[in-house]
């Protein structure tokens, strides 16, 4: 039977207090465009995904929401 090295403690990396960035080596997003007009994704707890059986469902509830808010 093989003897297993014991692995070592790994040392935790600290925050630098301070990180440097190369701006001149950085891309424009190539996915700027798709997400322009793109739906918003969230995630809701499922106890609340229970109530509402589609998107419009939720959608219709929300804006009923808003209506019923006071205007600032």
């Amino acid at each position: 039977m093989k003897k297993v090295p014991a692995t070592k403690p790994r040392k935790t990396a600290e925050m630098a207090k301070e990180y440097r960035f190369d701006y001149s080596k950085a891309k424009p997003n190539r996915f700027v465009r798709r997400m322009k007009n793109g739906p918003l994704v969230v995630v809701i707890d499922p106890d609340v995904a229970k109530v509402f059986a589609t998107p419009e469902q939720v959608n219709n509830a929300l804006r009923a929401l808003i209506s019923a808010m006071p205007k600032k």
